[in-house]
């Protein structure tokens, strides 16, 4: 794992004693097992994995089968002209993966760039009470966490000056409704860091980490030490992810006991 330097947002986690590593190891809850070394796992080493996809429900088993913690999985639906079949998550599905033993992260995505619909964080303040307004109505019809986050999407690289005029209103809409310890965010590196460093995503219980689900897209292949989740394995037509159920998914790894997962958070 590659550190940056500092802002006020994300902070340094310092190394871990073996009996602190035990306990991280305990504790994550449904995450799987880790490698008990000398402090929190790493990106490269033995962190558990979740994976997120979008066009089908891979059932429970293949997920299992394929070596997978769990999943982070949508509370949103599909784009005008689309039809994801794992958008958004069902109680169905979601009672299946628990039974199943694997864990379950809520995110938020409606539009995307050149699609049908905007990126959801042009939408503005009140475009981020209305996200977060159906992003918990679908995460709690699925069974979701009281308190669990959810994770809102910033799909593409944006400057400083986007994240201030246009992004941060979202988020601060967002807040509106959830508050700030619902709130997390998925991006590149930078608009992790803004993020908190702007007090709009909450903190996770493990020490250090906040709500910040990290791509390797725009992140200079550098991994945030105050991200809970880093997306390692971004899938695209020219490098496609690895295959479960069939379906080419996204690979994630988990970089703290407490990545948002619902069971932690009833």
């Amino acid at each position: 794992m590659q550190d940056l330097p500092l802002g006020t947002g994300l902070r340094r986690t310092s190394t871990v004693s073996r009996r602190d590593a035990l306990r991280y190891a305990t504790a994550l809850a449904g995450l799987g097992a880790v490698s008990l070394g000398g402090g929190i796992p790493t990106a490269a080493a033995a962190a558990p994995t979740l994976i997120d996809f979008a066009a089908k429900q891979i059932p429970a088993q293949d997920i299992r089968a394929a070596g997978h913690a769990g999943v982070v999985n949508y509370v949103s639906l599909s784009r005008p002209g689309s039809s994801f079949g794992a958008k958004p998550i069902t109680r169905p599905y979601a009672q299946s993966l628990t039974a199943a033993g694997l864990v379950i992260v809520s995110n938020y995505q409606y539009g995307k760039p050149g699609g049908t619909a905007p990126s959801d964080f042009t939408r503005g303040y009140a475009g981020g009470i209305a996200d977060a307004r159906t992003a918990w109505q679908l995460h709690t019809a699925a069974g979701g966490g009281q308190s669990a986050p959810i994770f809102f999407t910033i799909d593409e690289d944006i400057n400083r000056d986007t994240w201030n005029n246009v992004a941060l209103q979202w988020f601060r809409g967002i807040n509106s409704v959830l508050g700030v310890q619902r709130t997390g965010i998925y991006a590149g590196i930078d608009a992790c860091e803004w993020a908190a460093a702007d007090g709009v995503i909450g903190r996770s219980s493990t020490p250090g980490r906040w709500w910040a689900w990290q791509t390797k897209a725009w992140s200079g292949n550098q991994v945030h030490p105050g991200a809970v989740l880093y997306q390692r394995v971004v899938s695209t037509a020219s490098n496609p992810g690895p295959l479960v159920g069939g379906l080419e998914v996204d690979v994630n790894d988990a970089l703290a006991s407490d990545v948002g997962q619902w069971n932690l958070h009833p």
